[in-house]
């Protein structure tokens, strides 16, 4: 395939997949069981951080060494801190419960409980969009075949993880709104903010070159963040340690798997 082919088909993939998982609603009539949440979970948190590691972080401080030399641990270090710092400014500024505490966050505003979930999840699905755009914008400046297939590689495990977290999503909001299709819209919803977010990543890194290192690095942050403040907590490791840590490490191997193969 053509670089840009590669670019579109790892857009569509983040999207698809989450689309993808969001149709289980219409094939399953219980929740998600608390083992296998557990499990859901812990195997997104092994993903995002095998990503922001080898596909973000890594090549961040490579990026940097050229131009910061000993130093080039401090756009990656400025950029990571700077993520954790966006999510909690779409904290405090986006209406939403999470879900693990039915905790309510955000300003005050009236609306339904099944939106709020809906805002929650949607967040936490900016950190990947950036993630994914910010690689191929990465590449498409560097302009070589194979920063394309690492990017490629990057959307894949973004996509493999939100296969499950789809479904995830769509089948407790069935209960939530009493409608299977409703339920389907809103985890399909959830996910299209991540081809959104990955064009504006897209471009933003493959016009403002210099400023690469801190981008790739802000998406890691953003997305370390997302899993120490949700990702585990949510999966109630205290409950199933050894699930969720299975899941964690199943999701780090395959993601580093898909970095290296594809590098």
């Amino acid at each position: 395939m053509s670089n840009t082919a590669i670019t579109v088909t790892g857009f569509i993939i983040i999207f698809a997949m989450t689309v993808l998982g969001s149709s289980t609603v219409f094939f399953f009539r219980k929740e998600i069981s608390p083992k296998a949440n557990t499990l859901i979970l812990g195997f997104a948190s092994g993903v995002m951080i095998a990503a922001s590691v080898w596909s973000l972080l890594i090549p961040a401080i490579e990026e940097a060494g050229a131009e910061y030399g000993s130093l080039s641990f401090i756009p990656a270090a400025t950029g990571f801190i700077l993520g954790g710092l966006f999510l909690v400014l779409l904290d405090k500024i986006v209406p939403h419960i999470h879900k693990g505490t039915s905790e309510e966050e955000g300003p005050h505003v009236r609306l339904k409980r099944s939106v709020k979930l809906f805002l929650a999840v949607t967040i936490h699905n900016i950190p990947e969009g950036l993630a994914v755009g910010f690689a191929f914008g990465a590449a498409a400046a560097l302009g070589e075949h194979a920063a394309y297939i690492s990017a490629l590689a990057l959307a894949a495990g973004m996509g493999i993880q939100n296969l499950p977290e789809g479904a995830a999503v769509a089948l407790p909001m069935r209960r939530e709104t009493g409608s299977r299709l409703k339920a389907f819209g809103y985890g399909a919803a959830s996910g299209a903010v991540e081809p959104l977010f990955a064009t504006a990543g897209y471009f933003l890194a493959a016009y403002l070159t210099a400023a690469q290192p801190y981008f790739l690095s802000f998406a890691a942050g953003a997305m370390i963040f997302v899993v120490a403040e949700d990702l585990i907590p949510d999966s109630k490791l205290a409950e199933h340690p050894h699930l969720g840590a299975w899941g964690a490490m199943a999701g780090f191997v395959i993601m580093m798997i898909l970095d290296v193969a594809l590098a």
